[in-house]
């Protein structure tokens, strides 16, 4: 039996950015392993991609091209076999007919992190749809106001590297999940307490992260921005703010200080369903501690004040003057560390852009001109968007064509009426950054194309030339060349991974700063305010009601990367309710329970949850029709409202009532 070795890396959507080796045995993967390479990944890696062999050769695989049947139902995977050319030729000729007809506007790319790489997203992809003029999308599933909280305080200023957390002496971990969405931070925290650092956790459930807490502060969701100006409030009131630094690194502090003012410990405590005392603990730890950093995670924007909270956690380094040390400022992101520059020339087409979170309303209410032409690639929008069922009208349209390119049948390919199939990153060559873990990687294909499996660049490059919008050479080595410079090429060529030249431990505020015009941070302003419809720091009110009290929160868990490998797991997945919630419901841990508001409902069994904060529900985000019993999700219940920056999706303002039925 002939054994290889060989080296790759995951794209998939985590920070973590992990260097792999892939087994190989007669042609097919028997194992994933992490390796050293990339030395965050030291040598594990998550049980998803440890099991990704299955996903390969799932039953779920699609290995030919299918069309749907005449007569055949959107929904019910009703398709025949076909070639590649004639999917091609359907798709070409639908492509001509509408753009004729009422313009490339009529056409919408729908894609999103299914593969974060620089070949398989943003590159021949976004040149053909940008050049035929189709409709663009905002990308507010995940991160968008975080992303651009962050922006306007520090730029596209480099986060604190994964393994310098070590050096901090207290580390909050807010909105975020390390054990489930990033778990090679996991040894770093373990290993900073194990040198005596203290370890806070914000968040709603009692978390594995929140368990080893020297402090737990379970908010109520969408409450984080009363939090963060409560801290700011009292570091300002108290003297324990870092006005010296202020007045050299920043813009717009008295501003910020002055809309914090409004929040007291006893306001803030109130609102987000703290002990006041809790507040002041983490106020006195957080200025006490001589190198602080905060971990700032995604969870805490899923709301209507995702991106006011973001950056109000993100002034407090500054505003207690926390930086300059390593170890100390904040996490987010580092994915702008590498820089990697355009695969194909764009131009901005004028096209209208909607926000993919309100996809429902794009594919049901637009009219000047409707959508007739859906393209769905890395993504699964059934699973993933909010109000679902909107959603699902749109897919049922006698009158839109769509067109899947996906590995697996998920839920939305159901609907297509033409499915192409796609390579995995282990079947094409890839190129990707990290997010979380500072590193650009290369990773050629491990094993052949399973079935007639094809990748987006070739797809979408073949498109191009048959319509006539893409002429320049689309072939790997001319892609990688335009991408990276001399020196990230050499790196790659010769250990298949690059590191920034200035290093991949940046300390804020030593060696890197603030990339914003005048390398200062950025607290508030007018250029900020314009960023949001009511002005950035304003809190906005519960969306809870009498009919629908309860906060039903989806966070990502340890068996799916969004609503990737879902078709591995079939079983029924319960909603979590707190006892207390529970029992005055009449509800039963394993009771049948039917959660439902205005926009629709799922069945599924309830399981009593005492991690969780009462007042919270949790089903968890990417599941598949497969795990409830209605065949929805918690997307059915999610409205389509954008938080208060960068048109982020509200999932945590989902509000419920859950009967046993």
């Amino acid at each position: 039996m002939k054994k290889t070795i060989l080296d790759s890396a995951c794209p998939m959507d985590c920070p973590d950015h992990c260097s792999l080796t892939v087994e190989i045995q007669d042609g097919r993967v028997a194992r994933l392993g992490g390796s050293r390479r990339n030395p965050v990944t030291a040598g594990f890696i998550c049980s998803k991609i440890r099991h990704f062999a299955d996903h390969l050769l799932a039953p779920e695989r699609i290995r030919t091209p299918l069309v749907r049947i005449d007569g055949g139902k959107k929904g019910e995977a009703a398709f025949r076999e076909t070639s590649w050319e004639e999917a091609l030729d359907l798709v070409e000729a639908r492509m001509r007919a509408v753009i004729e007809r009422h313009g490339g506007e009529a056409i919408l790319p729908f894609h999103y992190g299914g593969s974060n790489g620089l070949l398989s997203e943003g590159a021949a992809d976004r040149a053909l749809f940008d050049r035929l003029g189709a409709t663009r999308i905002h990308d507010t599933l995940c991160a968008a106001p975080t992303t651009t909280a962050m922006r306007a305080l520090y730029g596209k200023m480099p986060s604190v590297a994964y393994d310098d957390f070590v050096h901090a002496d207290l580390i909050v971990v807010w909105g975020a999940n390390p054990h489930a969405s990033h778990i090679h931070l996991v040894p770093y925290l373990k290993e900073a307490q194990r040198r005596g650092a203290r370890l806070i956790v914000v968040d709603p459930r009692r978390t594995k992260a929140a368990k080893a807490a020297d402090l737990h502060l379970a908010v109520r969701p969408g409450t984080d921005l009363a939090l963060a100006l409560a801290v700011a409030r009292e570091l300002f009131e108290s003297g324990r703010a870092d006005r010296a630094f202020l007045e050299e690194w920043s813009v717009g502090a008295e501003e910020f200080e002055r809309r914090a003012s409004m929040w007291s410990i006893e306001r803030a405590a109130s609102e987000c369903g703290l002990d006041p005392g809790d507040i002041a603990r983490f106020i006195d730890a957080y200025a006490e501690a001589e190198t602080a950093l905060i971990r700032c995670g995604w969870g805490l924007e899923r709301n209507r004040n995702g991106g006011s909270a973001a950056a109000a956690i993100l002034a407090l380094p500054a505003v207690a003057g926390k930086f300059g040390r390593r170890g100390g400022g904040y996490a987010l992101s580092s994915s702008s560390a590498t820089a990697v520059r355009h695969r194909f020339a764009v131009e901005d087409s004028g096209a209208r852009t909607i926000n993919m979170n309100r996809l429902g309303r794009a594919l049901v209410e637009f009219d000047a001109p409707p959508i007739e032409l859906l393209f769905v690639y890395n993504a699964n929008p059934l699973a993933t968007v909010t109000r679902q069922e909107a959603v699902r009208r749109g897919l049922e349209r006698d009158d839109l064509f769509t067109v899947v390119h996906e590995q697996v049948m998920t839920d939305t390919a159901r609907y297509a009426d033409v499915v192409l199939p796609a390579t995995t990153f282990l079947e094409h060559h890839e190129l990707s950054v990290g997010y979380g873990s500072i590193s650009l990687q290369y990773a050629p294909p491990a094993i052949a194309p399973v079935g007639e499996a094809r990748p987006n660049y070739e797809l979408f490059a073949e498109l191009g030339r048959r319509i006539g919008v893409i002429e320049e050479d689309a072939s790997v080595p001319a892609m990688v060349e335009r991408a990276l410079d001399a020196d990230q090429i050499r790196a790659i060529n010769a250990d298949s991974i690059a590191f920034p030249t200035d290093g991949a431990h940046p300390v804020q505020f030593l060696d890197t700063f603030p990339r914003t015009s005048d390398r200062k941070v950025h607290l508030a302003g007018p250029d900020i305010d314009a960023l949001t419809p009511d002005g950035l720091y304003r809190f906005r009110d519960d969306p809870a009601t009498e009919a629908y009290p309860l906060a039903m929160i989806s966070p990502a868990t340890q068996r799916t990367i969004s609503s990737s490998l879902g078709e591995l797991h079939r079983e029924l997945v319960p909603v979590g309710i707190h006892p207390e919630d529970a029992h005055v419901r009449g509800i039963e841990d394993g009771t049948p329970v039917r959660i439902h508001n205005e926009l629709g409902e799922v069945r599924t069994l309830a399981r009593l949850d005492p991690d969780l904060r009462p007042g919270v529900v949790f089903l968890p985000k990417g599941l598949w029709s497969h795990n409830t019993q209605s065949g929805t999700t918690a997307n059915s219940l999610c409205p389509d409202d954008e938080a208060d920056l960068g048109l982020g999706a509200c999932f945590n303002d989902a509000r419920v009532e859950v009967e046993a039925c």
